[in-house]
């Protein structure tokens, strides 16, 4: 289904690959053969370098290329091209990848009032005892020991259907003048956002954000960018906008809406319950707030959320708003989750000293990623799974399997991509 993926979204894929600039003066191998190398490392779950070549035997790399119809170098080859090659390259190739799926309309289908959700949120990728590279943010115990930690900040795009596609990243690094405080998640937001309008500046974007986003700074960037947002609105943040809701909100009984959702044959039955308030004043803005909660039979919140957005809301659409800022915790779950426990392992140190190797193998697990949803979200798969009750774990490992024991013919590739004319999501 990998071939299958690649050809039908990706026809030139191997055209897009070798455009990216060759610095080498020995070339053993094709730029395209050194990259496909290093994205088939995160495609098949391999989870090192190590473990990559040991997954390569006869009949593994005579199907590699059939598939790819590339040669499969070792990945100290790999990671020497990786450390010279500039990061913004792959940068450019993920963003004509995700151009293509947009103009193609594939994530069409998962829009809210006409624009995209991009989920913005920070992470730790690996930690160090030592300073693997300048600028790495580091934090000092009481005890005064030092610790370093590599930190991405990401924009992805998310769905309902738990699609988590990186858009953009950017590193969190120190400046170089001792007196600036450590570079921060919101620091790096704002360049973050810059980039990501650059790359991307037709892109009717609702940002999805935690409790930390609910600030001035955010909301002049998003009037700026003429992007939407819908953001975790926590107690303690923005006091003012708090203290106009707790007046307000006995004035908007009205607009307080109840129903049942499903019954738990332990926990009685799920009530949920939305409010909103319109037109909060805060400085030159105009903010709405969405409240949800859940519970089993009058008791405790199951749940509970609490939102600002810049969309006004009515009644039908309050449940909306608040579902679709729920959906934030897809690059949380479906994104760094996946990539950390799901095969990519994201927190593994792919290059320990080279800040260059370490951001392009950042950035092929994030294509790989792509990849893979693709594959993985297609409803052949999902029918599959529910059908014969396996899970997407063991059909990666029947691939690798496959790849590594049996023989693949061009013939069945064919076959099998004639029933394929279209792929659905």
């Amino acid at each position: 289904m990998v071939y299958v993926v690649l050809k039908r979204h990706y026809p030139n894929f191997d055209e897009l690959v070798n455009r990216i600039p060759d610095h080498r003066q020995r070339k053993s191998y094709e730029v395209a053969e050194l990259i496909m190398a290093g994205l088939s490392m995160f495609i098949f779950k391999r989870g090192s370098r190590h473990q990559a070549d040991l997954g390569v035997n006869a009949s593994f790399e005579q199907n590699y290329a059939v598939v790819f119809g590339m040669r499969i170098p070792i990945m100290d080859t790999v990671d020497v091209f990786l450390r010279k090659l500039d990061p913004k390259e792959l940068e450019k190739l993920k963003k004509v990848l995700i151009k293509q799926l947009i103009e193609k309309k594939v994530l069409g289908k998962w829009k809210y009032g006409g624009r995209y959700l991009v989920s913005v949120d920070g992470t730790g990728l690996c930690s160090y005892d030592y300073e693997p590279y300048k600028g790495c943010p580091h934090k000092t115990s009481k005890n005064g020991k030092t610790t370093w930690q590599a930190y991405a900040l990401e924009a992805k795009l998310v769905s309902a259907n738990g699609f988590s596609i990186s858009l953009l990243s950017r590193w969190l690094e120190n400046s170089e003048n001792m007196d600036e405080k450590q570079d921060c998640e919101l620091k790096a937001f704002s360049r973050l956002s810059k980039a990501l309008k650059k790359a991307y500046p037709r892109l009717p974007v609702l940002l999805l954000a935690d409790g930390l986003y609910a600030n001035q700074t955010v909301f002049a960037i998003c009037l700026k960018n003429e992007w939407r947002f819908i953001i975790t609105f926590k107690e303690g943040a923005l006091k003012t906008v708090w203290q106009e809701i707790d007046l307000l909100l006995p004035l908007h009984s009205a607009q307080k809406l109840d129903r049942i959702k499903e019954k738990s044959p332990t926990k009685g039955w799920l009530k949920e319950q939305v409010q909103h308030i319109n037109d909060l004043d805060y400085l030159k803005y105009k903010l709405h707030w969405v409240e949800y909660m859940a519970c089993y039979d009058e008791k405790e919140p199951h749940e509970y959320f609490s939102h600002i957005s810049d969309i006004r809301m009515d009644k039908a659409t309050a449940w909306e708003i608040s579902q679709q800022g729920r959906l934030r915790w897809c690059i949380e779950n479906e994104g760094f989750n996946t990539q950390k426990n799901g095969g990519y392992n994201l927190e593994h140190k792919f290059s320990r000293k080279e800040l260059w190797a370490k951001k392009n193998y950042y950035e092929l697990l994030q294509i790989a990623h792509l990849i893979n949803q693709l594959v993985e979200k297609l409803q052949h798969i999902k029918d599959q799974l529910q059908e014969c009750k396996v899970t997407l774990t063991a059909i990666w490992e029947d691939i690798m399997a496959c790849m590594r024991n049996q023989t693949i013919e061009n013939q069945e590739l064919e076959q099998v991509m004639d029933g394929y004319k279209q792929l659905r999501y």
